[in-house]
């Protein structure tokens, strides 16, 4: 009886690990999600001297599985985000015709899941072969 109940747990711990909405890491493939949260928000620059982030200079947010997002606009939606809030995060497109190695300027579409507000961003401030 206890094997039943074992083989049931495993089977429903499998699907959550090769469910797309439970994926480590970024998505791979353009229309792939993954689920993650904020680890941090802030603005694009910071003061040098202080380390405080610079009104005016645009969104970051940083998500937990090592994906970011940078804008040179103020992002109302990353503004009313808070650390902790759990995101969809779905690549949208990457670049063609990048230097070997240089894998910058992909966008991603997050979707702030207890905001239900959404955001399209690329991974750096330049694109592939860019400054």
């Amino acid at each position: 009886m206890s094997i039943g109940k074992t083989a049931g747990a495993t089977i429903v711990l499998t699907l959550m690990i090769c469910s797309p909405a439970f994926a480590r890491g970024l998505p791979t493939r353009v229309g792939a999600c993954v689920k993650t949260s904020i680890r941090a928000i802030g603005a694009r620059l910071e003061d040098g001297a202080t380390g405080k982030p610079m009104a005016g200079s645009g969104s970051a947010v940083t998500y937990a599985n090592g994906g970011y997002g940078v804008s040179y606009s103020t992002i109302p939606a990353i503004e009313r985000s808070r650390r902790g809030d759990p995101i969809r995060l779905c690549l949208v497109k990457i670049p063609t015709g990048c230097p070997r190695g240089d894998t910058r300027g992909r966008q991603y579409r997050a979707t702030n899941l207890r905001t239900h507000q959404a955001w399209t961003l690329p991974d750096s401030e330049h694109s592939c072969g860019g400054a």
